[in-house]
């Protein structure tokens, strides 16, 4: 995680860069915003960025879109001022964090931008052998594709991949290809020069330029338009790059590695993605096992996820009953690793006595795991419960409206966590959100509660 600060936050800035580096950032800072805009261009990037709130974060914003930078801004001030945050909020940062800084609640927004811990914990076979293929091919210098189900730990694994190669030492740079629009994608994996579009005030290097040296990972890549498969074919085979409006082109050394929740060949098949590219990325592949195949590892991921959320909730970290570790056995888990961290959450939040019982494991969007059940039960035996759930005589419209902000309430409005519970790009989510919002309808935000269940 690199942390780029912006402003001396009232004075509080030591105290911010300590908690931070403590969790394990790397942290920058600059005084003003053309200072931090210089940082970025210059090939030190900054995952996130925390402002403070008195400078004009509307210029900030403003400056960092029209030059194509697409990072998290975090608005900061001292004591309690409302109007500053709801104007640096209206100017598009992502959230408001008041200071003196409190360190569980910057450890909560890194989290929340990294959303990954970098230990592969596992206990079951499948996974035992996933992790003897990925030490076995990690020291080489060959791409190598990582697939398998949303939510099963594929960007963990291209890290740990990373930290057991040769490049160990350099840098490790991911780019989401499904988060950042078309029109920024070139921008952000190979840089611009100045003048080269509308904005582009000065030279700004790109993904791989950053990761030289080290390792680039192209996360989800099968969202990535048709049009630029080619040139990112075309700087995978010559290991060099062009700059957006340059004129001559980069030497670049970047090990690739790429990961899809898709199924390639077909993908390939459909002419949604080049067959040359994806046979020049999937010189190995590493498949992660869905979570529902991998069963001993339920127990391990369900006590660290516990343990996790209840330190972060001050809370005693309670044992979790054998009844309630039965029923996680038997759910299915779509979204795999995300999902049980979700279960797990709530877990800890509605336990009570000296365990984690059933009663506490809320599953499939806020039923507990026995009215789960008792619902698939019913619904093999065609029986309608009567309270508006059955979908017998609804369009599929309404149906899959229900479910995309059943599944964004699940996730306290996480877009990228629901986008893999369901299956589907961030682009596509949003696509369909944009149309529920112009139709009138509340659309959850980051944070919000849960539905109470009926």
């Amino acid at each position: 995680m690199r942390l780029l600060i912006i402003g001396t936050l009232g004075g509080q800035i030591g105290a911010a860069s300590q908690i931070a580096i403590q969790r394990g950032a790397t942290v920058q800072q600059a005084d003003n915003i053309d200072m931090a805009l210089q940082i970025q261009r210059s090939g030190q990037s900054a995952d996130l960025i925390m402002a403070d709130v008195n400078l004009q974060m509307d210029t900030l914003i403003k400056a960092l879109e029209r030059e194509r930078m697409s990072v998290p801004v975090i608005a900061c001030g001292v004591g309690n001022d409302t109007q500053a945050a709801v104007r640096a909020i209206r100017a598009g940062a992502k959230e408001y964090l008041p200071l003196p800084p409190d360190a569980e609640l910057i450890a909560a927004v890194l989290e929340a931008v990294a959303e990954e811990s970098h230990k592969i914990l596992h206990a079951d076979p499948k996974m035992v052998e996933v992790i003897r293929l990925a030490d076995q091919v990690a020291p080489s210098e060959a791409s190598i594709f990582i697939t398998g189900p949303s939510g099963t730990g594929k960007e963990l694994m291209s890290r740990y991949i990373h930290n057991k190669s040769k490049r160990k030492n350099g840098r490790f740079v991911a780019i989401n290809c499904a988060a950042i629009p078309e029109n920024l994608m070139e921008s952000e994996l190979f840089g611009h020069e100045k003048g080269a579009f509308t904005g582009a005030i000065a030279r700004r290097l790109g993904k791989f330029e950053e990761a030289n040296g080290g390792t680039l990972l192209l996360d989800e890549i099968s969202e990535m338009d048709p049009k630029l498969q080619s040139k990112l074919l075309r700087a995978i085979q010559e290991r060099e790059i062009d700059r957006v409006g340059g004129s001559k082109p980069v030497k670049v050394d970047v090990r690739i590695l790429a990961t899809s929740n898709r199924n390639m060949e077909s993908e390939v098949s459909r002419g949604n993605f080049r067959e040359d590219l994806y046979f020049r990325l999937n010189v190995m592949n590493v498949k992660l096992p869905a979570l529902k195949d991998r069963p001993k590892d339920i127990p391990v991921l369900a006590d660290f996820f516990i343990k996790k959320y209840a330190a972060a909730n001050d809370v005693p970290a309670l044992p979790i009953g054998q009844e309630a570790t039965d029923q996680l056995l038997k759910h299915g888990w779509a979204g795999n690793i995300r999902e049980l961290e979700n279960a797990m959450h709530r877990a800890v939040l509605l336990a009570s006595g000296d365990e984690i019982g059933v009663n506490a494991i809320l599953l499939d969007g806020g039923s507990t795991s026995t009215d789960t059940e008792q619902t698939r039960s019913s619904s093999t035996n065609g029986a309608g419960d009567g309270d508006g759930h059955g979908m017998v005589g609804r369009t599929v419209a309404d149906v899959e409206r229900d479910l995309i902000i059943d599944t964004l309430l699940h996730c306290l409005g996480n877009r990228t966590h629901a986008a893999n519970i369901l299956g589907i790009s961030i682009r596509t989510l949003r696509n369909k959100l944009k149309l529920y919002g112009d139709q009138g309808l509340d659309i959850p935000q980051h944070g919000d509660a849960e539905r109470p269940v009926p």
